[in-house]
């Protein structure tokens, strides 16, 4: 959520810095009521300090024996007076926040201008895609050939764009979430969370899904919860409405969830195999930090992800998102995108984003410096690291060998018990 002192003292960059994300917000509604409210606000001071004033008097007036039924009777009216002002405030208040909830974050200066995908930029490539010596299958042939995979069967279980693992699959996928967690908490210093993969209505408030995408989220309308989209909504909202203190940041936390997504009106795209599922697995990676530091630990970030790509060995490219592509709430992103051999494409396996204190300021998320005393917002950035179909989809397509079987990246050898390749058993 931005700031509306942002909005009332740069309203002209605000709407220009939105406009670059291909959408149009009139501030002018938002102005006019930040406006009124602040008019009553500072009536309604004069008249509470007046009041004080008054009852003073009516004090004294009543010690010294004088009638004071006529002041009394004023102080009721300007009671009354008050009462219809701070009501008046209340819901100017609830209304400007319902337009605030809407507007998106502000780019940062350093986010490509543009729409997708010509806006988007290559920021560089890691690896290069293998040459092979016979004609590669996709993954939905290599997971059917070898027993691993049953999309069949998950639509017959769930419906269609979910996923059975079975075997070889179903160990492959948990190796690959294992490697990920050691990795972040091991090497990367990220703390393990393991949180719940419901959350409330305040929770995805706080995140900035709600209120722009509730149609892309799974909600039991019986107790109002949602299944989580990705375990940024539940890790970020550990230290909502709290205020941290300044030696606890940077504060790094790394989680494993499955994640739940709709995909509204993504129909028609990715319809074969696993690209674009309905629950997928997911490693995450969430940071709180200070507000001079986000940039720097926005690229440690990033390369964090990268890691995890690069010891499995599977060719990616980082493209930083244009102005058009970003996320409603992130200042700047970065996708990574694996490559999948058998489908001659880049697929995307992780956006690592900033948000700046856009993030903060929905759910209250504050940390108080050290030498002032002063409470702040604190930024907040995330990155999947990595996130699961689409992995396992570049594990298979580039690690697929004639014969049908699979070898395995060293890396997950040992979470395999050193097995070095998927077969049909």
């Amino acid at each position: 959520m931005l700031d509306i002192r942002t909005i009332r003292e740069r309203p002209d960059i605000v709407e220009s810095a939105i406009r670059n994300r291909g959408v149009k917000v009139d501030l002018a509604a938002i102005i006019e009521l930040d406006k009124t409210r602040r008019e009553l606000l500072a009536s309604a001071e004069s008249l509470k300090n007046t009041r004080n004033v008054v009852s003073k008097e009516i004090g004294e007036l009543k010690r010294a024996g004088k009638d004071v039924v006529k002041k009394m009777e004023e102080m009721r009216a300007a009671g009354d007076e008050i009462k219809q002002m701070d009501d008046r405030i209340r819901s100017i208040e609830e209304d400007q926040q319902k337009i605030l909830m809407t507007i998106p974050n502000i780019p940062h200066a350093s986010t490509p201008v543009g729409q997708p995908p010509a806006g988007n930029k290559e920021v560089r490539t890691w690896g290069e895609p293998r040459k092979f010596s016979f004609k590669p299958l996709a993954h939905w042939d290599i997971g059917e050939n070898l027993g691993i995979i049953d999309l069949k069967r998950a639509t017959k279980i769930t419906a269609s764009h979910f996923v059975l693992y079975r075997g070889a699959g179903a160990r492959l996928e948990r190796a690959l979430i294992n490697f990920m967690i050691d990795l972040h908490t091991k090497k990367h210093g990220y703390t393990e969370i393991f949180p719940p993969f419901l959350v409330n209505r305040a929770s995805m408030t706080g995140t900035g899904q709600l209120p722009k995408l509730e149609d892309d989220m799974y909600r039991l309308e019986r107790d109002d919860l949602f299944l989580i989209p990705t375990a940024e909504v539940p890790v970020t909202n550990i230290y909502r409405d709290e205020i941290l203190e300044e030696a606890d940041l940077p504060v790094y936390y790394t989680a494993y969830t499955p994640c739940f997504r709709r995909e509204a009106g993504s129909y028609g795209k990715d319809t074969r195999g696993m690209t674009r599922v309905h629950q997928f697995d997911k490693v995450e990676m969430v940071k709180f930090v200070l507000p001079e530091t986000s940039y720097d630990e926005h690229e440690k970030l990033l390369k964090d992800a990268e890691d995890v790509l690069q010891l499995l060995e599977i060719p990616y490219r980082v493209i930083a998102l244009c102005t058009g592509d970003i996320s409603f709430a992130a200042a700047k992103c970065y996708d990574i995108e694996a490559w999948a051999g058998g489908q001659n494409a880049y697929l995307e396996v992780s956006s690592c984003s900033n948000f700046e204190d856009f993030q903060a300021r929905r759910a209250g998320i504050r940390f108080r410096r050290t030498r002032d005393r002063k409470v702040e917002f604190v930024h907040t950035l995330n990155a999947s690291g990595v996130a699961l179909a689409r992995t396992f989809i570049a594990i298979l397509e580039n690690y697929q060998n004639e014969d049908g079987t699979v070898t395995v990246p060293g890396a997950l050898r040992p979470y395999l018990d050193g097995r070095d390749k998927i077969e049909r058993t």
